[in-house]
This record gives structure tokens, sequence and C-alpha cells, in this order.
């Protein structure tokens, strides 16, 4: 099973000739509310890549509560874990550009009331999985860690939003995945200096945590135990980024949960994440188990 302690979003998405610059106004013709957060979508991914998974979080009370919820039901995500609380319903703000690059400003509101407590009782064992982000207060997330590691289960951070790592997170962390942009910023919050697949390296070897950096189209590239992993991304016309690095969270979580190896894993979640960036939205574009397969498989033809 995969258990993901994380954010629940509304996403408020405008499509945009070009992402703004500061001080700027870009008018947009419309625009879509939908099912996100970094937590959400990362559940959404891996129960769609066809694991059993279970999200703890929480959502506010009001209407836009049971719009982030309605995909992970739909598809069948366990969400015995989400709690309700006096807080409106996490929110961010999207603007995705004609080339489908996009920029993201997030409100937590309920995610910052998300608490570790919300997994006591739950049945850890060593064939299980706790998948994090940065979306909920930090210090819930190390006790998330600390609850999960107790039982032998795997934990997996998402370092974004990118920030230094608390070393309490990262002594109780398995696999460590972020993109460039994260790489450069946990490795200076680490002392690493480098390109992106040399900090990874680094703190595969010196802290004894699986490192993946996600390259966007040139795939991703991984080090576990000193050995160095790559895969390639699918080529596929870019409609939207959004939801990306969620997708290919998720699908490695669940490749995991699948009994395949890291390496194997590593090039399921970069045909996942390439496939999500041909569909528009968030949650809408996370694909499912059997295109993810189809996708893999057309690739190594």
């Amino acid at each position: 099973m995969i258990v993901v302690f994380g954010s629940v979003n509304v996403d408020f998405v405008t499509r945009v000739e070009r992402i703004p610059a500061p001080g700027e106004t870009v008018l947009g013709p419309d625009y879509a509310v939908i099912p996100g957060g970094k937590g959400a979508n990362q559940a959404l991914a891996a129960r769609r890549a066809g694991a059993a998974t279970l999200l703890a979080g929480a959502v506010g009370r009001d209407p836009f509560g049971d719009i982030a919820l309605s995909l992970l039901r739909e598809d069948g995500v366990d969400l015995g874990r989400v709690a309700r609380v006096e807080a409106p319903t996490g929110a961010a703000f999207i603007s995705v550009s004609a080339e489908g690059e996009n920029a993201i400003v997030v409100a937590a509101g309920a995610n910052g009331q998300a608490r570790a407590a919300q997994l006591e009782g739950l049945a850890f064992g060593v064939n299980d999985t706790l998948l994090l982000q940065r979306e909920v207060p930090e210090e819930e997330a190390i006790a998330a860690a600390r609850i999960a590691r107790a039982g032998g289960a795997r934990v997996i951070l998402n370092a974004a939003p990118a920030g230094a790592l608390d070393p309490d997170l990262l002594a109780n962390l398995d696999v460590l995945i972020v993109n460039e942009h994260e790489a450069a910023i946990v490795g200076q919050g680490l002392g690493l200096r480098g390109e992106p697949d040399d900090i990874a390296r680094q703190i595969d070897a010196r802290h004894g945590v699986a490192t993946i950096v996600t390259l966007g189209p040139q795939g991703a590239v991984g080090w576990t135990g000193g050995v160095r992993r790559t895969a390639p991304a699918l080529p596929v016309s870019v409609v939207d980024t959004t939801a990306a690095g969620d997708t290919f969270c998720g699908a490695f979580a669940a490749a995991l949960d699948d009994g395949f190896g890291f390496t194997t894993a590593l090039a399921r979640a970069a045909a996942a994440g390439s496939l999500a960036c041909a569909t528009a939205g968030a949650q809408p574009s996370i694909p499912r188990k059997m295109a993810i397969e189809e996708a893999v498989a057309g690739f190594q033809a």
C-alpha cells in the first residue's frame, strides 16, 4: 500500500500567451477550477498506476473541499484519513503559457492543519510506502516519516516546493525526488555544489538516500547505492507541464509497490510524467496503468 501525507488543493488555471513578469498584467481568455495539490496529485497518480493508495491531509468545510477530493474519490483513493477543518481549502493559482510552461502560487489554507497523528493506527509494514511533499508543515512530515519508519515502511520525499531539508527529515528518507531547480537548492542546504546529477550522487553517497533528479525532456537520472541509473522522457507534444512531476512521483512509488526494481520504476515514472504533459490540467492529465505500460513497451520496441 502507498500512504500519501500531503496537500489537497483546488487549482484555478488560466492559459496565457506568456507567463507575466513582475508588475505585468497578462489577460487570459477564461479559467478552470480543477482538483489539485501535490499530495492529492501524487495519490491519484499512484492509484491510477495501479497501487492501493490512502491519502492523509486536510480540506476545509467549504464547497471547494468536495471539488478537491472528487477525482480521488472516483478513482478509489482511500480518503478516510482526510480531515475537514475550519480553514479554507488550499488553492493554487496557475498560469499556463502557450509553450505549456507554468507559474504557480499556492495558498496553503487547510493544508497547514494536516497532522501526522492522522496516520496513527495504520499498520505500516516493509511492503508499504509513505510518500511526502513539502506543502504541509515540515514538523508534521518528519513525524509522519518516523511513524512509517517505525513500521518498516519505505519513505519517499518529493522536495517541492524547494528548500533546505531538515536533518531529521533527511535521516528518515529512503528516496529523495527533486527537479533540477530543487536539486540546486537542496544541495546548497547540504553544503553540496555541482550539476544536479552530481548533487544526486553526493546525497546518495554521503547520506545513504537514493536520489532522483527529473530533467524534463531529458528524462530522469537516479543514484542508488553508488550506481547511476537513467530513464528517457517520451517524445510528446507538450500541452501543459502541471502535475508532470507529481505524476512521476506517484508512478515511481506505484512501480516499487508493484515489485519493480529501481531502474524499471524510474523508466515507468519517466513515461508517466511525459504522458501527463500531453493533456491540460493537473489531475485530468494523470495517466492510468495501461497507458503507462503501453507507452513504455512502445518506446522500448
